[in-house]
């Protein structure tokens, strides 16, 4: 067996023997193709017309057969078997076919359509060109020559030998441009605002910091659009959703990946309750729209969207699942132990709210399998959502829980500046106690709240998750084109 480096320098040389013959093996192409889904398509009527066709693809097979050779052609859309007959083609071409090209290379071939004698749909080769001559060979058998890592770290290869990750990011595709026009008809307008932000505020989480050298100063990439968001309510804008990259400087796991993608939405004059029937309604169609379906398995679980979501409040869950009676009659410190005795690490320095959440990510929402909305979050760990009357310390928050994943997080939106100015003080406090995970005081968002900002609610869906969640993988890695990882 040739090792790598023999089987690069022989490709060199037929790259070189094309140049020889002064063809190009990387030549400027714009020409009119068909597609091969569409080939396969209307097969019936191309061969009837014996409409000469020209196709291009990547060469994924080839078989030698005598003086004849077939070939296996794949363009993105679909695949078609290439038949090559040496009385059908140019000495030249046919001899030339034989000995410079390779599995892997991209070619054209124009030709016409028939059926073999086993009916396989195939086009005869009258002539072929080369496009794009592949100097590295594929791997004969990627899922066994590769672990999963080198998967995501080559997913030029991944994408082009594993069907089933093609079909997933396909899939993903059609998620989001359902999600795109599902709100457009519903009459939210799509927005984009900053990446780089003066303040790193939105959500409790620790941000990457950059430094600007024209202006001399740091910035933080985004970790929520949020507080732009919600300038647009104050601006008039009364249904705005945005769809994009958020950074997170936390660890990496089966469900986090510090680069992310989100869409978050704002609608004055909605509030939490509101949006969940939302969410539902959006849910409900999207996975009828992808899935052809009210119900999919995730996790070795059958989870059904036939009926209402379930309801539960923060404490009911953390009673259910963490055997904490009432959270909040619980002390810091009991909170605290209990998390010991659960196994919840990192707590000692925490608020109660934030050990609670601690609790119930590690403890509760992973037996949380079919649809449920957790209401009635803790205030302290939501600084931008409304305070729920008469619930002292509890804030009209929800999350979207299926299959065990956070997948939607919501409430009604502050748009009291007063209190919105002791909460971001709070988090300051907080932070100076060595919380880095705070949402930090933004000035100029209090100031532009201080005009008038109209009830609303909004919610934000890690699109990340919600692909695992519907095409069936634990690991958001295999849902991220590109997952952040450690430099070799």
């Amino acid at each position: 067996m040739s090792s790598l480096e023999e089987i690069r320098e022989a490709r060199l040389k037929k790259r070189d023997e094309f140049l020889g013959f002064h063809i190009s093996p990387y030549p400027l192409d714009g020409g009119a193709f068909e597609a091969l889904s569409s080939v396969r398509q209307k097969f019936s009527t191309l061969q009837k017309s014996k409409k000469r066709l020209r196709v291009v693809g990547r060469l994924m097979a080839f078989r030698e057969h005598g003086k004849s050779f077939f070939g296996d052609l794949y363009d993105g859309s679909g695949r078609i078997q290439i038949f090559g007959k040496q009385d059908e083609m140019s000495k030249e071409s046919f001899g030339r076919f034989m000995g410079l090209v390779d599995i892997g290379d991209f070619i054209e071939v124009r030709g016409s359509p028939f059926l073999t004698k086993k009916k396989e749909k195939s086009i005869l080769i009258e002539n072929w060109g080369m496009l794009a001559k592949s100097i590295r060979p594929l791997p004969e058998k990627w899922h066994g020559l590769m672990d999963t890592e080198e998967r995501f770290r080559k997913r030029s290869l991944d994408l082009v030998m594993n069907v089933e990750a093609r079909e997933r990011f396909l899939t993903r595709s059609q998620i989001i441009l359902y999600l795109r026009n599902f709100l457009s008809q519903e009459g939210f307008i799509e927005v984009e605002t900053p990446l780089l932000h003066p303040v790193a505020g939105g959500a409790l989480a620790r941000p990457f910091v950059t430094h600007h050298d024209a202006l001399n100063h740091d910035f933080y990439l985004r970790v929520a659009p949020e507080l732009y968001l919600k300038r647009l309510l104050i601006g008039g804008m009364n249904k705005v959703f945005e769809l994009g990259r958020n950074f997170r400087n936390e660890g990496i796991d089966m469900t986090h990946n510090p680069e992310f993608s989100m869409l978050e939405l704002y609608e004055a004059y909605a509030n939490a309750s509101s949006h969940m029937d939302f969410l539902e309604k959006l849910f409900k169609k999207l996975i009828k729209e992808i899935l052809k379906g009210t119900s999919f398995s995730y996790a070795d679980a059958e989870i059904s969207f036939l009926k209402k979501c379930e309801r539960m409040t923060f404490s009911g869950a953390l009673k259910r699942y963490a055997l904490i009676p009432e959270y909040e009659k619980v002390s810091v410190n009991e909170l605290r132990l209990r998390a010991r005795q659960l196994g919840v690490d990192g707590t000692d320095t925490k608020g109660k709210g934030k050990i609670a959440d601690e609790i119930f990510k590690k403890i509760c929402r992973p037996k949380i399998i079919q649809p449920t909305f957790i209401i009635e979050l803790p205030l302290d760990i939501s600084p931008l959502a409304k305070s729920l009357e008469k619930k002292e310390g509890i804030a009209d928050r929800y999350l979207f829980v299926i299959g065990g994943l956070e997948i939607a997080n919501g409430f009604s939106e502050l748009n009291d500046p007063v209190i919105q100015r002791e909460r971001f003080q709070s988090q300051e406090e907080a932070r100076a106690a060595g919380d880095a995970e705070v949402t930090r005081m933004d000035e100029d968002f209090l100031e532009a709240l201080e005009y008038g900002m109209p009830p609303a609610g909004g919610w934000a869906i890690g699109i990340d998750r919600l692909v695992m969640l519907l095409t069936g993988q634990t690991n958001i890695r295999e849902a991220v084109l590109f997952p952040t990882l450690r430099p070799r």
